[in-house]
């Protein structure tokens, strides 16, 4: 039999090459799909009041003059109260971080105005949607804007806030000229949050802005000015854009040519006209009396130099005052500060003597005197109805003086040395607490040497009759200019005394006599003039040693300054040693003290100086009155306990119920955790206590109660009951211990041990 040969078999790929152009074309598909997704923009919405301008497919939007989106469809939008267009924009997706809340669109076409021409150069292109970036939140919803908006405060340049009373003929856009030459343009202008003025946004170009400084002026250069008058007519206009379009133009005045930097933080007026900016401020004063007031013949003066001129008066609704305008110099304007006080100047005769003599030849006039340069700017002041004192900077000596009453004083009363007048009274009023009356006085230059610490004033006014039955009487007057008018006269005992730098006070004291009263003048410093008065007497035993004479703050705000004279017993009590303490009432359940001061006030006590020894002129008063307890002789003890409670300088230490010592002071520890309590017990007592003695706080009640005992109410004594007190007992004899020593400490028990109660020690004391 034939064998057969096996077939050999090998196993082919299922792979074809007709494979290979399906799997190109699936990676050129994904590739142009990735690039058609990578390269796809972002769509936006932008809501628009009206789609007029804007076509599909042509209006682009447009950044720097670049293209970065397209318009890619429209639709109505009639939902919500505010309908529109609400347009699809296809944005670049390079733009995607910039599509924030902040983002503003706005539509740009061709727009001719007085002004000028924008937006030109859409007459080729066709109308574009430009854009703002901004910043907040990302969005894909926006709101256009009706137009474009304000220049940016961060472009180069410098950017400025005018204000207004009204907007004229001023745009957004409107020019900016200096010397007729056009520097900046308006952003834009709104109404003020006051609602009556208009705040105007400016930009001055970066090479100009050097030009604006603190004291440039702003003025309306909008239109043509005429001035006409018998001496002919003026014309005046910044330029043909300025009467066309409206214009703001600026300078800085000749006298202000070293003013410094402009701070764009501040705003500047923007005036009316040239004539305003460039020849006065205005100001509004209310008037009271403003009788003779004429509008553009009524002078605003100062020390004879006229400085302005009243341009309108409005009578108010009320009829009793009246609201004028000043235009004044543009020199005033440093000094047209807080401070600054307006009054008018008429004739006046009275018992003082005539004022405003020269208003008789040229008018009622209104008097200026200027502000501190360097303080808050004021534009709207209220006039005076007299006259100021004088300026304390102005030449000559000013005081001030403290008087019970004002008698027949009056402004332009005399101060009289020797009879010949040296000074006069400036002004009156009220003293702050209503109890006196305060003058402010002047002396002449030539005569204020005359005035030293050692001065008495006294009032002068009118006519003062002494006399009895059996001298006869005698009538006295310092002058005649005093006995109709009132007057004021001094005496200066000791022209070699120092004189006070600041601004002298004196009592006012009603006659010479009580002027003149010899004493030594001390000063007494004391944390607080409560209760305390010109007049305050000081006492010793009940004798009235002394009298405060004025009260004043410290340099330093911190304390009161009180200017007295003791007038007996001089030598011991103005002396080292000497101590001054306030006596003012005490009322309390246990004890009440010096009633007598809720009627008569407050004094001063003092207590002498053992001897007369160094003279001493300044004293500090100490809080309260020195203890008798520094001097007393007893056993001194430390009771340390851990809170103070109750106890006090004064309260009882107290041995069965008896009063042997009291408590004189208390401290804090050496470590702040413990009280120490100092006592005295009188040298009688002493030996009552041991080393084994207990001490224990009595204040209060002690209530013991129980189911089947009842209730025990337990007090030492009414009095430590009220003010609270301490107690002690001594252990029986074998364990009371060896005498207590001087100093020795002792615990301080807040409850008593019964036990405590039981001990009774037979311990003789001293006789």
């Amino acid at each position: 039999m034939t064998e057969l040969n096996t077939a050999k078999t090998h196993r082919t790929t299922s792979w074809s090459a007709i494979w290979v152009l399906p799997l190109i074309a699936l990676l050129i598909g994904g590739w142009l799909a990735y690039r058609a997704y990578n390269q796809a923009g972002i769509e936006v919405e932008i809501f628009f009041p009206s789609g007029d301008g804007i076509q599909v497919n042509k209006t682009e939007v447009i950044y720097k003059g670049m293209s970065i989106g397209k318009v890619v469809g429209m639709e109505l939008d009639d939902e919500g109260d505010n309908r529109g267009v609400r347009v699809t924009v296809e944005m670049d997706k390079r733009v995607e971080p910039h599509l924030r809340t902040n983002t503003r669109f706005w539509l740009v076409k061709p727009s001719v105005s007085l002004a000028g021409i924008t937006g030109l150069e859409t007459l080729v292109s066709g109308n574009y949607i430009s854009v703002s970036p901004g910043k907040g939140e990302k969005t894909r919803k926006f709101v256009a804007l009706t137009s474009q908006p304000p220049m940016s405060d961060t472009v180069p340049g410098l950017h400025l806030t005018l204000k207004a009373d009204r907007l004229a003929s001023i745009k957004r856009d409107s020019p900016i000229f200096y010397r007729q030459i056009q520097v900046g343009r308006v952003k834009d202008y709104r109404l003020a949050d006051d609602q009556t003025t208009i705040e105007i946004q400016i930009f001055i170009q970066p090479e100009f802005a050097g030009l604006v400084r603190k004291h440039t002026r702003f003025w309306n250069a909008s239109g043509v000015t005429i001035d006409a008058g018998l001496s002919g007519v003026k014309v005046r206009t910044e330029s043909l854009a300025s009467i066309v379009a409206g214009g703001i133009a600026f300078s800085t005045p000749e006298h202000r040519k070293d003013s410094p930097p402009t701070d764009p933080a501040f705003p500047f007026r923007l005036y009316e006209d040239f004539d305003a900016a460039q020849a006065g401020i205005k100001v509004t004063l209310k008037l009271q009396d403003f009788e003779g007031v004429e509008a553009g013949r009524t002078p605003v003066m100062y020390k004879g130099i006229q400085l302005g001129t009243v341009k309108a008066i409005k009578i108010d609704a009320d009829l009793a005052s009246a609201s004028v305008d000043m235009t004044l110099d543009p020199r005033t304007e440093d000094y047209l500060t807080e401070g600054a006080e307006f009054w008018m100047v008429k004739p006046s005769i009275s018992l003082a003597g005539i004022t405003g003599l020269e208003a008789l030849v040229k008018g009622n006039y209104l008097a200026l005197r200027p502000g501190e340069k360097g303080k808050a700017p004021v534009r709207d002041f209220v006039a005076r109805a007299k006259a100021p004192p004088l300026d304390i900077n102005a030449p000559g000596l000013h005081l001030v003086l403290f008087s019970e009453n004002l008698g027949s004083l009056e402004v332009g009363s005399p101060i009289l040395y020797r009879q010949v007048k040296v000074g006069t009274i400036q002004s009156f009023q009220l003293s702050r607490d209503r109890k006196r009356v305060v003058l402010g006085a002047h002396i002449e230059p030539i005569y204020a040497s005359l005035v030293n610490s050692s001065t008495r004033f006294w009032n002068s006014s009118g006519v003062t009759l002494r006399g009895g039955l059996s001298t006869g009487i005698e009538v006295k007057s310092e002058s005649l200019q005093s006995l109709l008018a009132g007057g004021v006269t001094f005496e200066t005992p000791d022209m070699k005394a120092p004189v006070n730098r600041k601004i002298q006070r004196f009592t006012l004291h009603t006659d010479r006599e009580e002027a003149l009263k010899e004493g030594v003048a001390i000063k007494i410093k004391v944390p607080t003039g409560d209760g305390i008065n010109p007049g305050t007497p000081i006492r010793y035993k009940g004798i009235e040693v002394g009298k405060v004479e004025t009260v004043e703050l410290t340099d330093d705000l911190q304390a009161v300054l009180l200017n007295a004279r003791i007038t007996e017993a001089a030598g011991r009590i103005a002396s080292a040693g000497s101590s001054f303490w306030v006596v003012k009432p005490e009322l309390g359940l246990v004890r009440t003290a010096n009633l007598e001061t809720l009627v008569s006030g407050q004094y001063l006590e003092v207590s002498p100086a053992a001897k007369t020894g160094k003279p001493q002129h300044y004293f500090e008063v100490l809080e309260q009155a020195p203890t008798v307890a520094a001097r007393e002789n007893g056993l001194r003890l430390v009771l340390s306990a851990a809170r103070r409670g109750s106890i006090k300088p004064g309260v009882v230490v107290s041995y069965r119920e008896i009063p042997v010592g009291k408590v004189t002071d208390f401290e804090l520890g050496p470590t702040s955790d413990r009280v120490l309590i100092h006592v005295l017990i009188e040298p009688r007592y002493a030996p009552l206590v041991r080393s084994g003695s207990r001490f224990w706080n009595a204040s209060g009640i002690g209530v013991d109660a129980g189911l089947f005992k009842g209730v025990k109410v337990r007090t030492e004594s009414l009095e430590a009951l009220l003010e609270g007190g301490i107690a002690f007992a001594t252990p029986d004899n074998p364990v009371m211990g060896g005498p207590a020593q001087p100093g020795q400490t002792f615990a301080l028990y807040d409850e008593i041990n019964e036990e405590w109660l039981n001990w009774a020690p037979k311990i003789r004391l001293e006789k």
